[in-house]
């Protein structure tokens, strides 16, 4: 039986832990529970230890503690350490080392792999400090489950919600069954639309909802790979365990992507404008009379595919593309790879709307050995076959 410790901080979320607890003890996942002084303001240590069957640990100075050194014994034991919530206090504490309780103190020796959850006040969730402390969590290997939108306790509405229990458990369940076959193998994965602007409030974009390339980078992450994700602009929240690098223009996707190599692989899924308006108005475009159009002239944006591809001192071991197809699909998929310098290209046919912002795409993987056609299946799935091709790729060239 896998065993996870759970630590509950100081947020009005932690009266949903209970149910978190019962829906992990349901999936046959031991929960062994700690309390800050602040979460019991939200919710009794009974209500915890009823729900978990165990002790709720709390004080790092009682006689128990001094005996049986729990905040070593917790580190090592479990499989893994979840904190749910994770309130700004005690992730502030987590950044800076701080270890003046048992929760503190059992995270500080451990050495697992952490889940965070935050919970908090929109604006505490925003405030620099808050970015900042869960920025240095994430570089220290903390996983975030990151905050929804929606009412807040305080009856604000904003991002700050604890992710719902079941959506832990699931990040819990990935996480405990994941393979770790990419561990130490870092990846950068491209996703969205890009956005060129015009003039201040018009831009030349595209369809890409983003959730291929999203589900690419959580496939991966979830493999144990260390992956950045720079993503155009999309309404997805950032996948568990990956580094998200916002961006909006082509040039500035690029830009991004070179601070974030040396990389041994690249999944460049992004929709990228091939185009870009050579100057755009510094101030909105008005109708001077009916029927005048305004001439723009386009300039070519750079190539992000073929850039990685080729890329003269950086080159990724493996660098795979997407081509979004209306006509001829695999034939002008091929002709992509050939021409941009590719290792892989996954080919799918976007025609008739079936593919952008959708929840499932059909795919053909075209590589040296040839195209391999897929069934109709979720963007989830495709992802976790291009992951397995990786892990297989990888395998072979060690």
């Amino acid at each position: 039986m896998k065993r996870i410790v759970l630590i509950i901080s100081g947020s009005i979320a932690a009266i949903k832990t209970p149910d978190l607890v019962r829906q992990l003890r349901a999936k046959q996942i031991d929960v062994h529970c700690i309390m800050t002084r602040a979460a019991e303001e939200f919710v009794t240590r009974q209500e915890i230890e009823q729900a978990s069957g165990h002790e709720v640990s709390s004080a790092l100075f009682d006689e128990k503690e001094k005996q049986e050194m729990w905040h070593i014994r917790f580190s090592r034991e479990a499989d893994l350490i979840v904190v749910a919530p994770a309130s700004a206090d005690f992730i502030a504490k987590m950044a800076h080392g701080i270890a003046d309780d048992m929760a503190s103190a059992t995270l500080l020796a451990n050495n697992r792999k952490t889940l965070v959850a935050p919970a908090m006040n929109t604006h505490m969730w925003v405030h620099p400090a808050t970015q900042r402390n869960t920025r240095q969590i994430q570089a220290d290997g903390a996983i975030i489950i990151e905050p929804r939108e929606g009412m807040l306790a305080c009856g604000e509405v904003g991002q700050g919600r604890m992710a719902e229990p079941a959506e832990i458990v699931a990040v819990i369940e990935a996480e405990l069954s994941a393979s770790h076959a990419l561990q130490g193998v870092t990846c950068l994965v491209t996703s969205g639309p890009t956005q060129e602007p015009i003039d201040p409030v018009r831009y030349i974009t595209n369809r890409s909802s983003g959730k291929q390339g999203y589900a690419v980078a959580a496939a991966l992450a979830r493999a144990g790979a260390q992956v950045t994700l720079v993503s155009g602009p999309t309404s997805l929240p950032v996948p568990v365990g990956v580094v998200r690098v916002e961006v909006e223009t082509a040039e500035e996707m690029l830009a991004a992507c070179e601070r974030a190599l040396p990389v041994d692989v690249a999944v460049c899924a992004a929709a990228v404008a091939d185009w870009r308006v050579s100057k755009p108005s510094a101030q909105k475009l008005k109708k001077a009379a009916v029927g005048e159009v305004p001439q723009l002239a386009l300039i070519e944006n750079p190539d992000i595919l073929a850039h990685m591809a080729n890329h003269p001192t950086q080159r990724p071991k493996l660098v795979v593309g997407f081509a979004a197809e209306t006509e001829r699909v695999e034939q002008h998929a091929q002709a992509k790879r050939n021409r941009k310098g590719c290792d892989w290209i996954v080919a799918n046919d976007v025609s008739a709307g079936q593919t952008f912002g959708a929840d499932d795409n059909q795919v053909t993987l075209i590589t040296d050995e040839g195209e391999q056609r897929f069934a109709r299946m979720t963007k989830h799935e495709v992802a976790q076959m291009l992951v397995d091709k990786i892990i297989s790729q990888q395998g072979a060239a060690t």
